[in-house]
């Protein structure tokens, strides 16, 4: 018996450690499952899904919104140049006025009689520069007139001499007489040498110019106290009236002409090169809610280096009455800045340390990020130069989860979808 109770005690220890080694088995293999499973949902949880486009050439194209004031074709104002009272108006607001009309007059009476005296004056000196200009020549032809009697006696005088008939002293006294004229004559003769005018009729000619130009600086300065319509136009602004007493450089008028009206905008260099000169464009009046076609006739050369922008205008080509100076005025133009260019989806494009780069897709689903470089940007779309091909496939979204080399769940989509 006791031989059979220690086999059942052995056969027993066996079955226990049997069944020890089962569940141990059973236990590592479910964890080993369990790691197995947790490693494929890791997997799994890595992969992101990422719309997936096929990079096309395409029209890449812009808005580009305006803003501006109209301006009329001039806004002339109309100062006074010289202190003075004001003897009458001829202007009201509101009326039109053509060039030259005279709209303002001052007190011209004092300038009136500087004229008078100047004037006076004027012939005066006229006067004596004639009476110089005769008085030399008599003095001329006196001194000739001399010279030639010297001569003659400084010749009868040596006839004389010769005979016995005077004395040395009376010939030598000829001779000087004969001398002194002669400087007398070449002194006068010099001064119309070559034409030139005697000093004397010069001086006199001179006083008479310089009479003559302070009347007409008189006569000018007159003619300023009469204010005449520079341009045609409307009054726009009036400032003035009988008797008023005016400082010089003072604003009493202004004239407008709305004969032509312009915009003036203000454009960004990105959205410089969308824009040329003659382009036709639809200009809003928001005010009068009415459109106007126009025209851009101006582009600054260079940039306004307080704004950084650059100044355009465009023409109204159809204004009518009820265009204003200084109305808000929009316009929306519709460019095309590359006919065909190859475009992605501006959110394709991730920029860090001052370069561009895009994800493109390789054949195993995997990213691999690339530099590019950027050209014209639109609205939703950027132009790649270099770094990428036509047809090859880029990540459209997602960007920011994406890692060099990273498995994607691809979503194909088109450029319409991701389109402007």
């Amino acid at each position: 018996m006791n031989h059979k109770f220690w086999q059942n005690k052995s056969r027993m220890k066996l079955l226990g450690m049997a069944a020890l080694i089962l569940v141990l088995f059973l236990g590592i293999l479910q964890i080993t499952q369990k790691k197995s499973q947790s490693s494929s949902s890791t997997n799994t949880k890595q992969q992101t899904t990422v719309d997936v486009l096929t990079v096309p050439r395409a029209e890449l194209a812009k808005r580009i919104s305006l803003t501006g004031q109209t301006v009329p074709e001039a806004q002339v104002d109309i100062a006074a140049k010289y202190q003075g009272k004001v003897t009458a108006v001829y202007a009201e607001l509101g009326q039109t006025v053509t060039a030259g009309q005279e709209l303002i007059i001052q007190d011209t009476g004092d300038i009136e009689l500087t004229i008078h005296q100047n004037q006076a004056a004027y012939h005066q000196a006229s006067a004596d520069a004639i009476t110089n200009e005769v008085s030399f020549q008599a003095n001329y032809d006196k001194a000739m007139a001399a010279y030639q009697l010297a001569v003659t006696n400084y010749q009868r005088y040596k006839s004389l001499y010769s005979a016995g008939a005077i004395s040395r002293q009376q010939l030598d006294a000829s001779e000087q007489q004969q001398a002194d004229t002669k400087a007398v004559l070449d002194s006068l003769a010099n001064q119309m040498k070559t034409g030139s005018t005697p000093a004397s009729v010069e001086s006199a000619q001179a006083a008479a110019s310089k009479a003559q130009y302070i009347v007409g600086s008189a006569e000018k300065q007159r003619d300023d106290l009469i204010l005449q319509a520079p341009r045609s136009g409307m009054i726009g602004y009036r400032q003035v009236e009988v008797g008023n007493m005016v400082q010089a450089g003072q604003k009493l008028l202004s004239i407008v002409d709305n004969s032509h009206i312009y915009v003036d905008c203000q454009v960004s260099e990105q959205d410089l090169a969308a824009l040329a000169l003659g382009m036709d464009v639809n200009v809003q009046i928001e005010s009068l809610g009415k459109s106007f076609p126009g025209k851009i006739t101006y582009i600054s050369p260079s940039i306004d280096t307080q704004n950084m922008a650059f100044s355009l205008r465009i023409a109204l080509t159809n204004p009518d009455a009820s265009l204003k100076s200084g109305m808000f005025a929009k316009t929306i133009i519709q460019a095309i800045l590359r006919p065909n260019a190859l475009v992605v989806p501006k959110d394709a494009v991730l920029e860090k340390n001052g370069k561009s780069y895009v994800y493109v897709i390789t054949g195993q689903n995997t990213v691999e990020e690339r530099v590019v470089q950027i050209g014209a940007r639109g609205d939703q779309q950027v132009e790649v130069l270099t770094g990428l091909t036509e047809g090859e496939q880029i990540a459209a979204n997602n960007l920011s989860r994406l890692k060099n080399g990273m498995a994607i769940v691809p979503h194909p989509v088109t450029l319409g979808d991701k389109g402007e």
